[in-house]
């Protein structure tokens, strides 16, 4: 029996990693981190633990120190406190820390870092801040997009489709790694047992995702009456601005800004996963059709659709 502390907890992929975990057997400690942290408190909680599982972060926010101090200055002080307890660190960053790669050109973790977005940004300086702990024994794994029961990321999406017009936004070449949520929890469970140290691995499905066929399958799980309405770029551009503004003022992000619109008009995002395999054992198995109708499915039991 490992033991194991893990932060965001509460959060969707935290939710499941400790369901996972503690089927297994292994004693899950839940450990609640906020900006500014208390580093004897974190060291005690840490304290008898194997390994950490770090999940705790900011996704989505209005200003650019906000990302700064969740997914920067906390993993700064996850990462000293993990070391001084004497616990491995499994930290979970994002494929946005790498940056955008086109399907035809696929980034590898040995690739030269180049976020577009803010959250991108601080994801990379939270890794920095990891791989710059003296003494720490550290595996960060960088997720595609994560979706499956509990997801609300994507849930918008199942919700348009609902109501009849689903939107076409990004380029159409582009292409994005997703992963079910089942197979990041096998991936976050081999990081902990395999145990190693000083790799960065990327965690996804291997086949890219391009966004009409992400919208094609959500239509025909949720409403095959559904329309897919291609949106302009200029439309959307202009969208992006309203939502930046009308961010600011309601002081929370909205689902299109700036950083959205650099994503959605970006190459892609595509990324090989050899090294989920030769150093995890790991090949995702949900495929996105299956995944896509098993969402749907849970989201209308759960009463979210």
């Amino acid at each position: 029996m490992r033991r194991i502390a893990v932060t965001g907890a509460r959060g969707f992929i935290g939710g499941h990693v400790t369901d996972h975990l503690a089927a297994r057997g292994d004693a899950v400690t839940t450990v609640v981190v906020r900006a500014p942290c208390d580093h004897a408190a974190l060291v005690e909680a840490f304290g008898g633990a194997d390994a950490v599982v770090h999940l705790a972060g900011v996704v989505s926010a209005v200003r650019e120190d906000t990302f700064i101090a969740g997914n920067v200055e906390v993993t700064r002080a996850v990462a000293a406190a993990a070391r001084a307890a004497g616990a491995r660190l499994v930290h979970i960053s994002s494929l946005a820390a790498a940056g955008p790669a086109p399907a035809s050109a696929p980034r590898n973790e040995d690739d030269p870092a180049a976020p577009i977005t803010p959250y991108g940004r601080s994801k990379l300086e939270g890794e920095r801040a990891v791989a710059d702990t003296p003494g720490l024994r550290w595996t960060v794994l960088r997720p595609g997009v994560v979706y499956g029961p509990r997801d609300r990321g994507l849930l918008p999406l199942f919700r348009y489709a609902a109501r009849g017009l689903l939107p076409l936004t990004s380029r159409g070449p582009a292409a994005y790694m997703f992963i079910h949520i089942s197979d990041v929890v096998r991936a976050i469970a081999s990081a902990i047992d395999r145990e190693l140290d000083g790799e960065t691995i990327f965690v996804a499905h291997a086949a890219p995702v391009h966004p009409r066929e992400l919208l094609t399958l959500i239509r025909e799980a949720t409403n095959p009456r559904a329309r897919l309405v291609p949106i302009p770029r200029a439309l959307l551009y202009l969208a992006s601005l309203v939502g930046e503004a009308g961010g600011s003022l309601a002081g929370r992000p909205l689902p299109i800004n700036r950083s959205r619109y650099r994503e959605l008009i970006s190459e892609g995002f595509v990324c090989s996963v050899d090294k989920l395999r030769d150093r995890l054992g790991i090949v995702a198995t949900v495929d996105l059709a299956e995944g896509i109708r098993a969402a749907a499915e849970w989201y209308r039991q759960a009463g979210w659709l």
